[in-house]
């Protein structure tokens, strides 16, 4: 079995992997390593999950200067020697983490740069002086702008999902990006897929590029270790099927995938209101915020990740067991890229998708371009047998795993009990309270009389009061008698 020492990879860099228990590559690594290593511009290309990250991470991290060889090598101090670009921050992050553990041992400095964090810390480590920076292409140019970053040096520019960043929009930048790197500087280029704007980019700045294909070269091509599941469910019982969900056995950190923002937030709600802990993940969420999540995620607080998918694109956490599509995904490539969030790196996953009867024709497509067997989902409810069998969920299971406790506090049974349900004591009535005005209207002027004394000042009943108003009529009773309304006459 071949190891990472068999394929030239430096002790320093292969002792922290040992740590973490990794040695053998996985295939893209393997077909990657003895090329890269040698300086040679490279396409790499592989699905999502294969091990892209150490790919290039290990050559990068070779082939830079440690600060220990510094003196023996002409090289400006603290500039950087190598950039890796990403298209969002999530991913940057990941790829930074992956980059610092295999560097550990060399002693080189990384740092993350990416928009939504502050520009002071960034700007501050890089004056003080970094060998490797990770980042996103808007704050990478951000930042050469402000003449902050300096690329003159860098002996290898990485670019990381390079597809994701031509759907994003990121094209430009990263042109700009490579224009300011110099022309003698090793290219490598990892990609998923391979659209006609990415082999022009990499025809433009990139000498005699080797391409390697591990295992599929077609964007169409899912993750062969994930289970999936594609059901035809309503809209109103998908938080139901989702909570049984999260007690089927062997389950283990879940991602469901919403369309929007809005919807990402109430599923989350609605879960943790169920007794799940969930949390969303979308745009709208401040940056420190959504690193908070993922840490949570990754650390095992959080269970049930809800994100959208702009929010979740370079996701890559290990121990992710099932992801649920809570809608149906715009087209196959998003099908792909949501269900890849799972099975990654040889483990294996379960994929489950909730059709709604509006997205038929859209699932169909997909199922049509995927070449799946799953053309006419079949109509699920929660209480389902073949859901219940398919996810392993016991018989008698509830989505719910504590009681709902609702915001508003009961209302007393008994007009006159507290907000605890004891009876109140009702204060006595003062009938001898003093008064400040007639019946009328009209200030009483307050004298040593004595208490009720004002009564007598009032006009006597029938009679007109003396501002003019008009006079209180008796109220005439009804008699005795069925009909008679008048007042019997005085025998």
């Amino acid at each position: 079995m071949t190891t990472f020492k068999d394929l030239g990879v430096h002790p320093e860099i292969c002792a922290p992997l040992e740590r973490k228990g990794i040695t053998t590559p996985f295939a893209i690594q393997e077909m990657t390593l003895s090329v890269a290593l040698q300086g040679t511009d490279l396409i790499g290309q592989a699905r999502t999950g294969s091990g892209k990250t150490l790919a290039f991470g290990i050559p990068v991290v070779q082939r830079s200067v440690s600060p220990k060889d510094r003196d023996y090598i002409d090289l400006p101090q603290g500039k950087p020697q190598a950039l890796i670009v990403a298209p969002t921050r999530e991913l940057a992050m990941q790829v930074s983490a992956e980059i610092s553990l295999i560097s550990e041992d060399r002693g080189l400095r990384v740092l993350t740069v990416y928009g939504g964090a502050g520009y002071e810390p960034q700007i501050e480590a890089l004056e003080k002086g970094v060998d490797i920076v990770v980042g996103t292409p808007g704050r990478l140019i951000d930042l050469a702008n402000r003449k902050v970053l300096d690329l003159s040096h860098v002996h290898a520019l990485v670019l990381d999902e390079a597809d994701e960043m031509l759907d994003l929009g990121f094209l430009p930048d990263v042109e700009k990006l490579v224009t300011l790197t110099p022309e003698t500087r090793q290219t490598l280029l990892f990609s998923a897929t391979m659209p006609g704007a990415i082999v022009a980019l990499a025809r433009s700045y990139m000498r005699h590029p080797m391409n390697i294909r591990a295992e599929s070269s077609a964007d169409t091509q899912t993750v062969p270790a994930t289970a999936q599941f594609v059901y035809q469910a309503h809209d109103l019982d998908k938080p139901e099927m989702i909570g049984r969900l999260l007690q089927c056995e062997d389950h283990d950190k879940v991602v469901v995938f919403a369309r929007t923002k809005r919807q990402a937030q109430r599923v989350a709600d609605d879960l943790a209101e169920r007794g799940f802990p969930a949390s969303p993940l979308h745009g709208d969420m401040q940056q420190a915020a959504r690193e908070r999540v993922m840490q949570k995620f990754r650390d095992g607080k959080v269970e049930v990740l809800v994100a959208t998918d702009v929010a979740a694109r370079g996701i890559d956490v290990t121990g992710v067991s099932h992801v649920v599509n809570y809608t149906t995904p715009d087209d196959e490539k998003t099908y792909v890229h949501r269900i890849g969030r799972t099975g990654r790196a040889g483990a294996s996953g379960v994929a489950v998708t909730l059709v709604d009867w509006a997205d038929l024709h859209k699932w169909k497509m997909i199922n049509k371009a995927l070449d799946l067997p799953f053309d006419d989902p079949q109509e699920t409810y929660s209480s389902s047998e073949h859901f219940l069998h398919d996810m392993g969920i016991p018989k008698g299971t509830k989505g719910r795993i504590k009681k709902a406790v609702s915001d508003r506090p009961e209302k007393p049974k008994d007009k006159d009990a507290g907000a605890d349900g004891e009876k109140r004591e009702r204060a006595p009535r003062n009938r001898n309270r003093q008064r400040t005005r007639s019946r009328g209207g009209q200030v009483i002027e307050k004298s040593g009389a004595p208490e009720g004394a004002e009564a007598a000042a009032k006009p006597a009943e029938g009679e007109a009061s003396s501002e003019g108003s008009a006079p209180r009529r008796r109220r005439r009773r009804r008699s005795s008698g069925a009909g008679d309304s008048a007042p019997k006459a005085d025998a």
